[in-house]
């Protein structure tokens, strides 16, 4: 999560100085959409790891899904 506060605040400096350099504003802006994009696949990657299923319940499952010998 470090990382898309780090992207998400190199992204506004950009926008920052877009407003001061008139002559680089596009570049500066491509440059905070792309720091934007990168914070957005940060997040993607962290929750895509926090809802991913754990090893640990898929053993439980099989487990406990296993019929009983009579």
């Amino acid at each position: 999560m470090d990382n898309v506060r780090r992207y998400r605040a190199l992204a506004s400096l950009c926008r920052q100085q877009a407003a001061y350099r008139p002559l680089q504003s596009w570049e500066l802006l491509g440059q905070a959409e792309h720091f934007e994009y990168l914070a957005e696949v940060e997040l993607k990657a962290h929750f895509d790891a926090c809802n991913a299923p754990h090893e640990e319940d898929g053993v439980e499952a099989t487990a406990w899904e296993r019929p009983a010998a009579a």
